[in-house]
């Protein structure tokens, strides 16, 4: 380890060089109160900025270990930071001139919800700091100007560090506050099972967002207040008394007006697989963490999966025990969704009737007198639901706004009226026992195999280079191959997104054999992640890229939506 100075001196040896030059400043320096490592250097101002990590110790940072006892403060606290630095950062980005990307400060933006990323990590055992950040090295064309880095490595870094990663320079009521806040999110997403439900919207919750495009909370909205008939008081660690609506197993229906919050009641809950931050309207919104958003996806690649408890018989004759196509329908897209759902460990499934294929979901009783159920492959979820939970454990929250056939399958009908729930379960069963369900009863349908041993491709071998990019939340290439994320609608970053990428490419070079079946494959690579971090899915450890932890259901889909993965 060098120091400083030693930095210093090879800054002004370097000034108006030409731009390669600075490659000899990689390495590792001593600050006052943090080391500094310059990990990987750009080639030109207007290339990608170059890597750098600041590590301060625990002695120095000196946060208490009550901030960050548990994992979920932890993670809560590592996102403050992130956040505190960002905020500096913004401040002092470009402040340094000079050509293409010179002056340049960032890291992680950070969203609504709580994730845990690479941009900062909190070691427990030594209270250490590591935060990886990104720097434009300037430039005046491509003549090195290390007069205005040096403004950037002595001035503007040593100021955000000091703002936002020393203890006694924050809120410590803020901090404490936050930890607080994990410690009740945690503890209301343990006591669902226990008593029996698989989601809780607190009273006060503040579910409608600002737009479209923003996901902060919206002014003036109606505060969600819970039905006396589905309401539950909960006591937490350090909030004390907390009142709201609990979701029981099972299968629950939400109905109601166009305009009056049924889809926004169900964004809320696909997100409460997340913590989110104070201050955003779905801090008490906690969901089933294993829950997925299910819906239908026109074109996606399926890959030997079995979708037989939907679709049967098809008149080409095609398998559908190990259902394979490069372009599936509506019907068999969301068949498939449901499958790889519940190998993937759900217990609860979410779903809108706008993002569903209406065939697969219900048949009319005219649709079944004029096209006979002999005639029909589809068996609809209307007619498996039941099923789903009676004999799998997996619970249905469902949003129908035009079809009254699932009254009948449902455990609780809630009515949302003027963003306001309502329940209206006795009086929806006994308006639904003057339209009876006319259908044969179904035997139950054979288990689904979850067998899928997919096998690793040649172009992956370890030393092979490959060209990993990240799309956003849209998706990632590996190569020439895309893969589509779009509707995975509860993937809420794009570092998630190229995590996922990595987790791919991490189980191409060293877990995928054609003999471990998918499952075993991602529980390897939850351990990897349990116990060596994000970080770990990087060849290199030293130039670590932004990342944001993905949910075991998002691997999944990851895998599934992969076309040249060879199962």
């Amino acid at each position: 380890m060098q120091t400083s100075m030693e930095l210093r001196d090879l800054l002004r040896r370097i000034d108006r060089r030409g731009y390669p030059a600075y490659k000899d400043t990689r390495g590792t320096y001593q600050f006052p109160n943090y080391v500094l490592s310059i990990d990987h250097v750009q080639g030109d101002p207007f290339a990608a900025p170059s890597k750098l990590s600041i590590r301060v110790s625990g002695r120095t940072a000196a946060f208490p270990p009550s901030l960050y006892r548990l994992p979920c403060q932890r993670v809560a606290l590592q996102d403050e930071l992130t956040r505190q630095f960002g905020r500096q950062a913004g401040q002092a980005s470009f402040q340094a001139k000079g050509s293409g990307h010179s002056g340049l400060i960032s890291l992680s933006r950070c969203g609504q919800e709580v994730l845990e990323r690479t941009a900062c990590a909190l070691y427990p055992k030594t209270g250490d700091i590591l935060l990886r950040l990104e720097v434009g090295f300037p430039a005046n064309g491509r003549t090195i100007n290390a007069r205005e880095l040096e403004k950037i490595l002595f001035d503007l870094l040593p100021r955000c560090v000091e703002s936002a990663l020393l203890y006694r320079n924050l809120d410590a009521k803020r901090l404490q506050s936050i930890a607080d806040l994990a410690e009740d999110q945690q503890f209301i997403r343990e006591k669902l099972p226990a008593l029996g439900l698989c989601a809780f919207v607190a009273d006060g919750s503040v579910l409608p967002r600002e737009s479209g495009i923003s996901q902060r909370p919206m002014r003036g909205a109606v505060t969600f207040r819970a039905p006396e008939e589905l309401a539950v008081t909960l006591d937490l660690p350090h909030r004390g008394r907390l009142r709201g609506m609990g979701i029981p197993k099972g299968i629950t229906l939400i109905v109601g007006g166009g305009y009056h919050g049924k889809s926004t009641l169900l964004k809320a809950l696909e997100l409460g697989v997340y913590n989110h931050i104070a201050g955003d309207g779905r801090e008490y919104v906690i969901t089933d963490d294993t829950a997925v958003k299910i819906r239908s996806e026109d074109g996606r690649s399926i890959q030997q999966t079995d979708i037989s408890m939907f679709i049967n018989d098809l008149p080409n004759g095609k398998d559908t025990v190990r259902f394979t196509t490069e372009d599936a329908s509506g019907s068999t897209s969301q068949a498939a969704n449901v499958v790889e759902a519940m190998e993937a460990g759900t217990s609860l499934l979410l779903m809108d009737e706008d993002t569903s294929a209406t065939n697969f979901m219900v048949r009319d009783e005219l649709m079944q007198r004029v096209i006979h159920r002999d005639m029909e492959p589809i068996t609809p979820f209307l007619d498996r639901v039941r099923e789903l939970y009676d004999r799998c454990g997996v619970s249905t929250v469902l949003v129908a706004g035009s079809s009254g056939a699932f009254f009948h399958v449902a455990d609780h009908i809630i009515q949302m009226d003027r963003y306001v729930p309502r329940d209206i379960t006795a009086p929806a069963k006994k308006e639904a026992a003057a339209f009876p369900l006319h259908s044969t009863p179904l035997p139950p349908a054979a288990a689904s195999r979850f067998d899928r041993c997919p096998k690793a491709s040649p172009e992956f071998r370890e030393g092979e280079r490959v060209k990993l990019k990240s799309m956003g939340r849209d998706g990632v290439s590996l190569n020439r191959e895309t893969i589509d994320l779009r509707y995975v609608e509860q993937l809420m970053d794009g570092e998630q997104s190229a995590a996922l990428g990595y987790c791919l490419l991490y189980a191409q070079r060293h877990l995928l054999n054609g003999k471990r079946p998918l499952r075993q494959v991602v529980d390897a690579l939850e351990t990897v992640l349990e116990q060596e971090g994000l970080e770990a899915l990087c060849e290199s450890r030293s130039a670590v890229p932004f990342l944001a932890r993905p949910r075991r259901q998002e691997i999944f889909a990851c895998f599934d939506r992969c076309r040249g993965l060879r199962l």
